[in-house]
């Protein structure tokens, strides 16, 4: 395994992060496809075996069962000062007031619901899973810092979001001395690249590490265009819907029949192309791999030994075209409005 700062941090992490969106009782998110704990267990066994020592969730995922499943494999199979759990906070977690959203109380709330289901004493990383346009900044980024300076958090990271939001959101900790966001959840991967018009640049010139979401783009990468649809998660993934509309599938398809061709040329797999591209980013900490079964953690870790020459790549972004840039939504009633749309999110509330 190869390690890497986290942005301009001391800490080091695995380039691969285990998503572990994937994990959690079925009956309490999404029955479909994911994971309960003796599925689950095998898996976060088998990626602290091959030395990933990141490992990202969130308190929605599954209502909290993704944390509880995460955290109780982890005591057993990982020594807690050799792992980096990162968690995220920001959506509904329960009906009525106070039940979502980043203000001071509902902040310092659910960073104790989430020490409680992860069996920790602090956490790693806590990411604002998106901004809260109902709460004052400031509020929010000082509760963020002062969870900091109790011992509850170490580092502080942040989730999609425009860039002048993000920049917005770094000059205020620096002008207050908080402390600041250390990493940057996006989504990017070679069909989804508009992160590359303003808030990668921004990272690379604030020093912000990025932690990839979706780089496999829900499978899409790994798999020939035509079979998008081809898993049981994918079926049902309205998400991925609101994420790759039709209005690019020319272009997709190109993209995706391109990785198929450098995947047989060098006799790998697709996704370990499409993940080996990002390895090949500058800006990029770690894709984080929602993996359902121990040779997707191995085709991970094979990415990373990848070279790519120049040609490659130009030959794997040649033909992309700009899409909707979903995280770049600003207002909250259209954010809710696609959030209503999708049961994972739904089920929450």
């Amino acid at each position: 395994m190869q390690y890497v700062k986290l942005g301009r941090t001391g800490l080091e992490v695995s380039k691969l992060a285990i998503g572990a969106m994937t994990y959690g009782e079925p009956h309490r998110g999404h029955p479909v496809w994911s994971l309960d704990e003796e599925a689950a267990r095998p898996l976060i066994r088998h990626a602290v075996e091959v030395g990933i020592n990141f490992f990202d969730t969130a308190n929605m995922y599954s209502q909290g069962s993704s944390e509880e499943i995460l955290g109780r494999a982890l005591r057993d199979f990982a020594d807690r000062d050799d792992v980096v759990i990162a968690t995220k906070l920001r959506h509904p977690m329960r009906s009525g007031p106070n039940g979502k959203g980043l203000s001071r109380k509902a902040i310092f709330a659910e960073v104790d619901h989430s020490l409680t289901r992860l069996g920790v004493d602090y956490i790693d990383l806590y990411q604002i899973h998106r901004n809260d346009h109902s709460t004052p900044l400031e509020e929010t980024l000082e509760a963020l810092h002062d969870l900091v300076k109790s011992g509850k958090v170490r580092y502080l990271g942040a989730s999609s979001m425009p860039a002048w939001e993000f920049s917005k959101a770094l000059h205020m900790q620096r002008a207050h001395g908080w402390a600041r966001f250390v990493s940057m959840q996006d989504h990017y991967n070679l069909i989804a690249r508009e992160e590359e018009r303003e808030m990668i640049p921004l990272c690379l010139d604030e020093g912000v590490g990025t932690i990839v979401w979706s780089p496999l783009a829900r499978g899409r990468l790994a798999r020939p265009f035509d079979d998008a649809k081809a898993t049981a998660r994918a079926e049902s993934d309205g998400f991925a819907d609101v994420l790759y509309s039709e209005t690019t599938s020319n272009s997709d398809r190109a993209t995706i029949d391109a990785v198929g061709v450098l995947a047989d040329r060098q006799s790998v797999s697709r996704a370990q192309i499409a993940l080996s591209w990002l390895h090949h980013q500058p800006v990029v900490t770690a894709p984080i791999v929602g993996a359902s079964r121990i040779e997707q953690i191995d085709d991970a870790v094979a990415s990373l030994d990848i070279e790519l020459t120049g040609d490659d790549i130009a030959r794997l972004q040649a033909h992309y075209t700009p899409r909707h840039d979903f995280q770049g939504v600003s207002d909250d009633a259209e954010m809710q409005a696609i959030m209503d749309r999708l049961p994972q999110f739904a089920t929450a509330r």
